[in-house]
């Protein structure tokens, strides 16, 4: 079906105009003015909501395959959706890891299958899968990145031989995605910490997964990413100290190097563990309030580059355990863009640099065809807001599988209202039609 969407306030590149947009065969094919639609259309009346590019999330857990008991793409894309998110880039660590070309393929097979939203998923690295990895530089066109989990992680994932380092750096066609955090300082950190007092708590954990991990092995990879000119992208930055590594001297599309910010970092601080507990325990850690403010003017400032959310579900019993064995990570992919928008009320942010740094930069940082702005022949990924509409997340509205969400209780002052993808406008006022699958991100490398 083609719709065209009446008397929008139309949010794209860096400017709020006003009118109509026709969607037709998937696609954006007119945008402006007053449009007078012949044919079998269906007509929205968006008088009074803002129509903004879909966000696209480049940092996601959705736990499939092995750990469906924590989440599946099929509801972590359906929540996306539901919060406005029309892609997502989704991460390795799942059971078994992306480590092989078939595994990987698997991952793109289960989304055709089931996943709501736009789909990619990013190769993993190990101390041994060399030639798959660079095996994936024959789809530079069709996968997202290479992530390299040069911290802590689970299982194999943490890559730590200089030699594997260099091969991937000096090799990868690919953006190389990395999670930065010293494993050595991190292990030093925990002990000094349990010398100090045997039962750790969530509050400890920013002083064991310190500033100093963190930039020690950003440093790191920016050395590996200057040795070889590789398209490094750091993900989830949270600390004030990291962002002297990073500049705004230079247009997004000619850098070399770029970082995400995400919105647990932009929005909690080291002060919620009193009250969340191991709720925010997530890696890298939820640091002191000096660094959310540093984070802040970055990105205002285009230091960092991109917002995310690393959303990285757990079942609630998972994080009730006792902080050393309550699993790290907290879901979001359903309410970003709103906590985003609630900045946007505060004043904190414009909805149109929102816009940017969910959509627009997203696009242009990892080359992505097609999408990420409202264009005509873009594909029509697009979200209508009301900026006037309350919206307060409770169980009854909570759609990950783990059940549970640490903006529980929350009011937003704004709702995602209509989610289309590829011109299909899969949810609206709660309601969802799911006739539909998204697509494979494709990109221009």
């Amino acid at each position: 079906m083609d719709y065209v969407i009446k008397n929008a306030g139309i949010v794209n590149e860096n400017k709020i105009s006003h009118g109509d947009v026709l969607i037709s065969s998937g696609r954006i094919a007119q945008i402006g003015g007053k449009i007078d639609a012949k044919g079998l259309v269906k007509e929205i009346d968006a008088t009074g909501l803002m129509l903004l590019p879909g966000a696209i999330d480049d940092q996601v857990h959705f736990r499939e395959p092995g750990l469906t008991h924590k989440a599946s793409i099929y509801t972590e894309a359906k929540a996306a959706v539901a919060g406005g998110v029309t892609s997502f880039m989704e991460m390795p660590n799942t059971n078994p890891p992306a480590f092989t070309q078939q595994l990987l393929e698997d991952k793109y097979d289960i989304a055709a299958a089931t996943a709501l939203a736009n789909y990619s998923f990013y190769m993993g690295t190990s101390n041994d899968n060399i030639e798959e990895v660079l095996a994936t530089n024959a789809k530079k066109n069709d996968v997202c990145g290479v992530k390299i989990f040069m911290g802590s992680s689970t299982g194999n994932l943490l890559v730590d031989s200089p030699l594997m380092l260099e091969k991937v750096f000096g090799n990868s066609e690919l953006l190389i995605a990395t999670h930065c955090e010293d494993e050595a300082i991190i292990k030093r950190n925990l002990a000094a910490r349990k010398a100090e007092k045997p039962v750790l708590e969530a509050s400890d954990h920013p002083i064991i997964r310190d500033e100093e991990a963190c930039f020690e092995s950003s440093f790191r990879a920016i050395q590996f990413a200057k040795k070889h000119n590789s398209r490094l992208h750091i993900l989830h930055i949270t600390t004030e100290k990291e962002l002297q590594l990073f500049t705004n001297l230079v247009p997004l599309e000619n850098k070399r190097v770029t970082c995400e910010v995400c919105v647990h970092h932009l929005h909690f601080t080291s002060d919620d563990y009193a009250r969340l507990g191991n709720l925010i325990k997530c890696n890298p850690a939820i640091k002191a309030p000096h660094n959310k403010q540093a984070l802040w003017k970055a990105l205002l400032d285009d230091r960092l580059d991109v917002i995310a959310t690393d959303h990285a579900p757990h079942t609630w019993d998972e994080k009730q355990e006792a902080y050393e064995k309550a699993h790290a990570g907290l879901p979001l992919v359903q309410h970003s863009l709103l906590t985003m928008l609630h900045y946007v009320q505060q004043g904190a942010i414009s909805i149109e640099k929102v816009v940017e740094k969910m959509s627009h930069a997203v696009a242009t940082c990892f080359q992505i065809k097609e999408r990420g702005f409202i264009r005509e022949g873009y594909f029509a990924d697009l979200v209508l807001v009301n900026m006037n509409q309350p919206y307060t997340v409770n169980k009854s509205n909570i759609l990950y599988k783990c059940g549970w969400s640490p903006f529980e209780g929350f009011t937003y002052p704004a709702s995602v209202t209509h989610t289309f993808i590829n011109g299909n406008l899969v949810y609206e006022n709660g309601q969802f039609d799911e006739s539909n699958r998204g697509m494979r991100l494709q990109f221009t490398r």
